[in-house]
């Protein structure tokens, strides 16, 4: 209750309410942490609780990461450990660098515990991360980069776009996670569509047995949006398993508007995908879906509307073998971090946590 009673306050006020503001400041805040080598080594000692598992092969810490879209420059890769992460996802990031969508572009429904966005794939491209990546502290968990299409090029240049950023970004990477389901760039989830899927991941599949150069090939994982019909979806994860996608993250924000309490519609009404707690049956609902689908067989990192350790067991519950947090994180707290890894190990002690571990 410290950060919702004294933290939270400050952070919602910073520049007059506006929420790009105060997620820009915060991580100003963690960039110095991430360079401050004892203290965040200190903070990791105490906060980053061992819970292991495996999955896709890579070994974490514990299963609570966080989710693509709070660190998309990598500017803070070292801090996200010392607030308990077992893993981190930075980015999306695309491979030419782009300013995003117009300002104001990210908005709170305080009532509803969520959030509207559309960034746009705000970030300094893919060459630039790299650069970053390179000089950066050693990261003490497991990083997954997330990469998009370029506002600016056509679907039809999608896949070589895709590959730019993934031959940058290999080296740095535990496993990539390909987003073609954000809401905010124009045409964008025409590529979770059969055809296009199958291309792109056939492609990063070659590109990846390339840069791999004999050794095991970097998990590709796929985001899926939540607004896919149960068909749609199904059509999805066969292409999945088809072109040997090490698995899949469920879900990305919503354009739908399900969940809002009534005080923030005006807020809702905002174009741009949605997050936080009106997502939480919607894509605990998709992971349990994918589960079904593929027989257990496909990893699923299950993200959206995690705003409690008890919503972190629930997807575990229904069939994730890993989760990541956002907008819970701006509601609650590192301390839902923490919590969520005590809760995973709670029921693991009593059995009632099946493992999904790959």
């Amino acid at each position: 209750m410290l950060y919702q009673n004294l933290a939270r306050p400050v952070l919602f006020r910073i520049g007059r309410g506006d929420a790009e503001r105060a997620h820009e400041t915060t991580l100003r805040w963690l960039t110095r942490l991430s360079s401050q080598r004892q203290a965040r080594n200190a903070l990791i000692k105490l906060n980053q609780l061992s819970a292991p598992v495996t999955v896709c092969g890579i070994p974490f810490p514990n299963p609570i990461g966080l989710a693509a879209g709070m660190d998309k420059n990598g500017v803070a890769t070292g801090a996200w450990p010392a607030l308990g992460f077992g893993f981190a996802e930075i980015g999306t990031v695309t491979a030419q660098p782009q300013p995003g969508n117009p300002q104001p572009r990210m908005f709170r429904m305080r009532r509803s515990e969520g959030i509207v966005n559309r960034m746009g794939f705000n970030n300094e491209g893919a060459q630039a991360l790299a650069a970053r990546l390179t000089a950066a502290p050693a990261v003490n968990c497991p990083l997954g980069i997330s990469i998009g299409k370029s506002k600016v090029v056509p679907l039809e240049g999608a896949i070589e776009d895709y590959l730019t950023s993934m031959r940058f970004l290999y080296p740095f990477a535990d496993y990539i996670a390909i987003n073609v389901s954000s809401p905010n760039t124009p045409g964008l989830r025409q590529l979770q569509d059969a055809g296009a899927l199958r291309a792109l991941l056939g492609a990063l599949r070659t590109e990846g047995v390339r840069l791999a150069a004999g050794r095991q090939p970097r998990p590709v994982l796929v985001k899926i949006a939540p607004d896919l019909t149960e068909p749609a979806m199904a059509q999805l994860l066969e292409v999945c398993l088809e072109s040997g996608v090490a698995g899949v993250i469920a879900t990305n924000t919503t354009i739908g508007r399900d969940g809002v309490d009534p005080s923030d519609d005006a807020i809702a009404a905002e174009p741009g995908g949605m997050s936080g707690k009106p997502l939480t049956q919607i894509s605990r609902e998709i992971v349990r879906f994918v589960h079904r689908e593929t027989n257990g067989t496909l990893p699923i990192i299950g993200s959206g509307g995690i705003m409690s350790p008890d919503d972190a067991q629930a997807m575990f519950d229904a069939g994730a073998s890993l989760v990541q947090l956002y907008s819970g994180l701006v509601y609650n707290g590192p301390g839902l971090v923490r919590g969520s890894v005590r809760r995973y190990r709670s029921s693991a002690r009593k059995g009632a946590h099946t493992s999904h571990s790959r």
